[in-house]
C-alpha cells in the first residue's frame, strides 16, 4: 500500500479547513487536503450562499407587494423558478474551482473518502497517510428521520437544485433552513405549511423575537402548527401525504413535495473513530477547550463537525484559525463564542447576538429589557415595513449589552453593531451616545437601547 506523511492533514474542503491553513501554511507545515467532493463545503456550494440568491429573489418580491405604499402601482409579480436557480448556478459555479486552486497553493489534495486506520493514520482509496497532527472538519450532513417514507423527503440541496417549483409544500421541522425556504416558497406562490415537533419555532432563539417572525410568516399564509408529532409520509400518486398528530388528533396533508426541515448532524459516520482512538458518541467528537480530541492527542475538529458549536460559516473559519494557531504554537488557544452574530434570512429577517432573555434569567443576572415595537417609527414607515421590532437585554448593573434581538428594520445589518459594542465592551449608555447619520436604521440604535 503508498504511503505519505504530513504534518497535518485536514480531512475537508471547507472553511474549518481553510481556516487551519491559513495559520499552518505559512508556518511552514506540510499539508494535505482530503476531499470526497466540490471544495468550499456546505456553505458556498449547497448553503448559505446560494440560498441568498433565493433570498434575494424572495425580498424583491416583497418590495412588489409593498409598493403600494410609496405610490408605485405594479401588476402581480410572478417568479420564473427555473431561471432564479440557474442564476444562482451561474453565480456559483466558480466557487469548487477556484477553492480547490487555492487548497492547491497551500499543500497536496486527495480526492476521497477518509477513514482512520489508525491512531496517527488514515486511508484514502487504498493510500495510507499519516501525519503528526489530524484536523476533522468534515462538515454536516441533513439529521437523517426514522419515520416511515422518509426517503420520499428531499433535502435543502434539493431545493436549491430543482427547476421546479412545487404547489404545495410541507416543511418536517421548524429550524432555520425550514424558515427560511418556507419564505422563499410563499412569496414565489406555493402554498407552505410547516410541522414543527417542538413548542416554539427556531427553538433556539429568543421567543418573543420568533413570536414576531412567526406571526409574519402567517400574514405571507405560510401555515405554521407546532407540538407536532410526525407520523409516516406515503406516496398518493403524483402527491406526498404526511400523517400526524397535533392536540391528539390525527391529521393528514398532502403536497407535492415534503423537506426535511430537522437540521444538521455532524458528518463523521464513515470516518472509523473508534480505529483512530477518537473519543465520540456516534455524532459528536468529545473534545477538550482548545478543540483537540479528548482521547487522541494528534485529532482535532472544527466547523460543524464540531457539536458543541453553531453551525455557522464564520464560526467555521474562526475555529479552523484556532485549530491551526494551536497545532504551529501549542494548545494555548480558546474559542470564545460569547459574541457571535446570526441571522435567520427570512423576510424580513430575524437577527440576533449574545444572550436571549431566558439566557440572562436561567445566568442569574440582574438585567433590564428594552422591547421596541418599531413599526410607528418613522423609519419604519419611510420603507413600509411589514414588521420592525427589537429587544436589548442590558446588564443593569455594570450596563453592558447582554444580548439584542431584531426582526426587520435592517437587522442583520444592526446587529453587527451590538456585537462590536459586546465585544468591545462599550456600554449601553455609550451606544446611545454615539452620532449617526440621519435618518438611517442605524440612528434608531439610540432608542432601541
Amino acid at each position: 500500500m503508498p504511503q505519505d506523511h504530513y504534518d497535518i492533514v485536514i480531512i475537508g474542503g471547507g472553511n474549518a479547513g481553510f481556516g487551519v491553513s491559513q495559520i499552518a501554511h505559512p508556518a511552514g507545515k506540510s499539508i494535505a487536503f482530503v476531499e470526497p467532493a466540490e471544495f468550499g463545503g456546505t456553505c458556498p456550494n449547497r448553503g448559505c450562499t446560494p440560498k441568498k440568491v433565493l433570498v434575494a429573489a424572495a425580498q424583491a418580491l416583497h418590495e412588489i407587494e409593498i409598493a403600494h405604499n410609496h405610490g408605485i402601482e405594479v401588476g402581480k409579480a410572478k417568479l420564473d423558478w427555473e431561471k432564479m436557480i440557474r442564476r444562482k448556478k451561474d453565480l456559483i459555479g466558480f466557487i469548487p474551482d477556484a477553492m480547490k486552486q487555492t487548497a492547491a497553493g497551500r499543500g497536496t489534495i486527495y480526492t476521497g473518502r477518509a477513514r482512520f486506520v489508525g491512531p496517527n493514520a488514515i486511508e484514502v482509496d487504498g493510500i495510507r497517510i499519516e501525519a503528526d497532527d489530524f484536523v476533522i472538519a468534515t462538515g454536516s450532513m441533513t439529521r437523517p428521520l426514522s419515520i416511515p417514507g422518509a426517503e420520499n423527503l428531499i433535502t435543502s440541496d434539493d431545493v436549491l437544485s430543482e427547476l421546479d417549483q412545487p404547489g404545495e409544500v410541507v416543511f418536517i421541522g421548524g429550524g432555520v433552513i425550514a424558515m427560511e425556504f418556507s419564505h422563499v416558497y410563499a412569496r414565489a406562490g406555493s402554498k407552505v405549511t410547516i410541522l414543527e415537533m417542538m413548542p416554539q419555532l427556531l427553538p433556539r432563539l429568543d421567543s418573543d423575537a420568533v413570536a414576531q417572525i412567526r406571526s409574519e410568516s402567517e400574514r405571507i399564509g405560510i401555515s405554521i402548527s407546532t407540538d407536532v408529532q410526525v407520523e409516516r409520509v406515503e406516496k398518493q400518486g403524483n402527491k406526498l401525504r404526511v400523517h400526524y398528530i397535533h392536540r391528539g388528533k390525527e391529521v393528514s396533508i398532502d403536497a407535492d413535495r415534503v423537506v426535511n426541515g430537522t437540521g444538521r448532524i455532524a458528518n463523521v459516520g464513515e470516518l472509523d473513530l473508534d480505529t483512530g482512538g477518537i473519543k465520540h458518541d456516534g455524532i459528536r467528537i468529545e473534545v477538550d477547550d482548545v478543540l483537540r480530541s479528548v482521547s487522541n492527542q494528534s485529532v482535532w475538529v472544527a466547523g460543524d463537525a464540531l457539536v458543541s458549536s453553531a453551525q455557522l460559516s464564520p464560526l467555521a473559519t474562526y475555529e479552523g484559525r484556532i485549530v491551526g494557531h494551536n497545532i504551529v504554537n501549542g494548545p494555548s488557544k480558546k474559542p470564545d463564542y460569547s459574541v457571535v452574530p446570526s441571522a435567520v434570512y427570512t423576510i424580513p429577517a430575524l437577527s440576533s447576538v449574545g444572550m436571549t432573555e431566558a439566557d440572562a434569567e436561567k445566568a442569574g443576572i440582574e438585567f433590564e429589557v428594552n422591547s421596541s415595537d418599531m413599526s410607528d417609527w418613522l423609519s419604519a414607515k419611510f420603507y413600509a415595513e411589514t414588521v420592525a421590532w427589537s429587544k436589548v437585554i442590558v446588564d443593569k448593573a455594570a450596563r453592558g449589552i447582554l444580548g439584542a434581538h431584531i426582526v426587520g428594520h435592517h437587522g442583520e445589518e444592526l446587529i453587527h453593531l451590538f456585537a462590536l459594542a459586546m465585544r468591545h465592551n462599550i456600554s449601553a449608555d455609550d451606544l446611545a451616545d454615539e452620532i449617526f447619520a440621519f435618518p438611517t436604521f442605524a440612528a434608531d440604535i439610540k432608542s432601541m437601547v
